[in-house]
């Protein structure tokens, strides 16, 4: 039984989801395409020597959470794949309060020792509090870098930190090397949220965040930083989704610096993530490394693809904060 398949036996067999077939079937939906971000724990569990069993509750506990935060997410920004547009807001809500509730409870009953389970339900409890907030200052929507970063440091990271904390704490790493774990996983979240940015920003046809007024922070550097095209990007925007204008708008991108400076601050994380895996000793650093290569590999490969070897030297960009 793969960890997939071992998690859904924890939320079928020991807890609610049988007596709940919508919230059974929104599980199960999710475990489709096998989520990387459920396989977390188990890496940070496998790195610290534990075995990937002692990762399953942690693992069951991260998915709750992590849909959860989705199906609150998604009414948050009026999503129109969410979840809410089936079943409606107030029964959606009622399960994202469910799953965060059997999130802490898988681990409360996991085989784990307990100041084990104290402090990986504490590293819980305050992602899910940082989440909320973070969510409550997106849809503020940054006007600033500093208020994106603000956002990206509750919002999107603390996910990844807790993550990778609670299936190292399971498979018996000490404190400290946990907290300097979920350290690594903060700036690995950073690097998903760029990461992710950058192909929102790119995409075709137009990503939401283009036409809901969202900022990615290529969109955001391009509507802050003082140049050329600057007016006529704000005029190709609201212009959206005509075909012509994104595709102008994404050539702005790209010709303003936005998108450098976008790879500059990935590159940047990755570099910082790497230095404390070095610095962090008694641990097999390999999966966690993997991780952070494949975040970056596809934005090598892209730069590679358009001539660029090197995307490195974007860590000198002509402007480094905006």
């Amino acid at each position: 039984m793969d960890i997939y398949e071992s998690a859904i036996e924890i939320l079928t067999d020991e807890l609610f989801l049988r007596d709940w077939p919508e919230l059974q079937s929104i599980f199960e939906r999710a475990s489709l395409n096998s989520p990387r971000d459920w396989r977390l724990p188990v890496v940070s569990c496998e790195a610290v020597g534990g075995m990937h069993e002692q990762a399953v509750a942690a693992v069951a506990s991260i998915a709750c959470l992590q849909i959860a935060i989705i199906l609150i997410d998604d009414m948050l920004d009026v999503d129109p794949r969410g979840e809410y547009q089936r079943l409606g807001m107030a029964p959606v809500a009622n399960m994202a309060s469910a799953l965060q509730a059997a999130g802490m409870e898988i681990v409360a009953q996991s085989g784990a020792a307990w100041n084990a389970k104290l402090l990986a339900l504490q590293s819980l409890n305050r992602m899910m509090l940082k989440t909320a907030l973070g969510q409550y200052m997106d849809i503020q929507n940054p006007e600033d870098e500093a208020a994106y970063w603000e956002v990206v440091r509750t919002k999107s990271s603390p996910f990844f930190g807790a993550a990778l904390n609670v299936g190292a704490l399971l498979g018996g790493a000490a404190p400290d090397i946990a907290a300097r774990i979920e350290r690594f996983g903060c700036l690995y979240g950073e690097m998903i949220q760029i990461h992710d940015d950058l192909n929102d920003t790119m995409a075709v046809p137009a990503n939401p965040d283009w036409t809901l007024d969202r900022s990615p922070l290529p969109i955001l550097y391009a509507q802050t930083v003082q140049y050329a095209d600057r007016e006529k990007f704000l005029e190709l925007r609201r212009a959206l989704p005509d075909p012509e204008a994104l595709k102008e708008a994404q050539i702005i991108l790209i010709r303003c610096g936005a998108i450098s400076y976008a790879v500059h601050q990935l590159i940047l994380k990755h570099k910082l993530a790497r230095e404390l895996l070095k610095k962090t000793s008694s641990i097999d650093i390999t999966g966690l490394e993997k991780l952070l290569d494949d975040v970056i590999q596809p934005v090598m490969k892209m730069f590679a693809a358009i001539g660029i070897a090197h995307p490195e030297i974007m860590l000198e960009p002509p402007i480094v904060h905006f």
